[in-house]
Formats: structure tokens, sequence, C-alpha cells
């Protein structure tokens, strides 16, 4: 295992770190003192370990290919960003447009998200993408979501008093299922998607996907379980196809 000390590091220079020692074969990073650096582990295709202390900054895991990445800490906006394969974990809230056009690996947040999660997340071939959120999100969940799979649990926020998912929830929505913690106000949704009961394949995947995150953050599934979740599934594979002449 290596340490780096990022205080005052500009991202380019730490990031030229990091994939020197993994071309070294180094399998197990850690960041010390991250603030705000861009890009880390973005286009990186190794199993290596990387465990950061501190915030990283925007397009973290950026077509990233395999990586697991540990966040102990908050971290910004545009996460994942057509990230292929791996996993993050991150023990805070997460900001904005997290997991745009993600086609494989797995997301997992131990609180609140922002606006515009999921948007264009797609699978591809064998790859399913998964993001699960363990607070709230913003307006514009799984907006234009093409595949995948989004949870939100509505538990670890830190804003109390606002709903589990803003509005313009799952608006474009043509492929993926979003499974949700609660009721669904549908005059949040858009006009593409339906909202209904989980049946029992739902429910087998919903716990699959559960169990593994529940182990990163040391919670009991069966605290989760207890609320009855929603299903948002998209009503048509070509929601705007009357939109265009021929």
């Amino acid at each position: 295992m290596v340490t780096i000390d990022a205080k005052g590091v500009y991202y380019r220079q730490l990031n030229d770190q990091i994939k020197e020692y993994i071309a070294k074969g180094e399998k197990h990073i850690t960041l010390n003192n991250i603030c705000g650096q861009y890009y880390i582990a973005t286009g990186i295709k190794s199993d290596v370990k990387i465990e950061i202390n501190g915030v990283p900054g925007q397009d973290l895991a950026a077509l990233m290919n395999g990586p697991t990445l540990i966040v102990h800490n908050n971290a910004q906006d545009t996460i994942g960003n057509t990230m292929d394969a791996g996993k993050i974990v991150i023990h805070g809230l997460a900001g904005d447009v997290l997991g745009y056009g993600m086609r494989g690996g797995k997301m997992h947040i131990k609180q609140d998200v922002g606006y515009r999660v999921g948007i264009h997340m797609k699978s591809y071939k064998e790859k399913i993408p998964v993001i699960i959120a363990g607070g709230k999100a913003g307006d514009f969940f799984g907006e234009y979501m093409a595949g995948g799979v989004l949870i939100l649990l509505g538990m670890d926020s830190v804003r109390p008093e606002m709903p589990i998912v803003g509005d313009y929830l799952g608006t474009g929505m043509h492929g993926g299922v979003m499974y949700i913690r609660g009721k669904i106000d549908l005059e949040r949704c858009g006009k593409e998607v339906g909202v209904d009961k989980l049946d029992k394949t739902d429910m087998k995947l919903l716990k699959g996907y559960l169990k593994e995150y529940c182990k990163d953050f040391k919670l009991d599934i069966n605290e989760i379980l207890k609320e009855e979740f929603s299903k948002v599934f998209p009503k048509s594979k070509r929601p705007y196809g009357t939109l265009y002449c021929y």
C-alpha cells in the first residue's frame, strides 16, 4: 500500500502520481488531504483500490473501468461520468449529475444527492449500472434514463423537511428502473413514467442490491425494508417519437 499527501498538489500532478504507482503494480493507494482535485481515477483500467480522505472534485471516476474508490467524506458533481466498470463508495453527500451516461459499475452514497442523478444512464451489453443513495435527491432524478437501476432510500438525509425526491422524476425516461422507498407524489413525476408496487422479481433484485450497500455502510437491511418501496418505470421506450416528422 502507498500513501500520497495531496495537500496543495495540482490535480494534474496528483493524477500523474496515481497513474505512475498503478503502472508499478500498486493495488492499494491512499490519498490524504484531498481538497477538490478534479478527475481522480478518470480513465483508469485496473482493479486498484483507492481510498480518498477529503472531498474530491468534479469528474471523479469519469470513464473509469475497474477500480474501487472509497471516499471517506463528501464528493462533488459529475461523479462516474460515462463510467464503464468498478465501484464508488461515498461516506457522505454527493453532488449533481451523478452517473451521467454511466453504463456499468456501482455507486453507493450514504447520504443525499443533488440534481439530475442518473441522467442518460444506460445498460451496455451484460453490464447494468447501479446507483444507490441513502438520503434524498433533487429534481430530474433519472432524467432520460435508458437503462440501469436507481435506488433512493430517503433515510440518512441532512434535509429532513424536504420530500424524498424533487420534481420532474423520470422525465424522458425510456429504460431501466427506479426503486424509491416510500410513496411517491405523482405530481412530481414526468409524464413518461409509471409508478407501481414491487413484484417478487423486483423484491429479489432490490434485496440483492441492498445487501451489498448495507455491507459497505454497516446497515441493517431489515430496517430499510420495513417501509414499502415504489417502482418507477418507463411507459415507453421511445417517449418522444411523435415529435419527429417522417
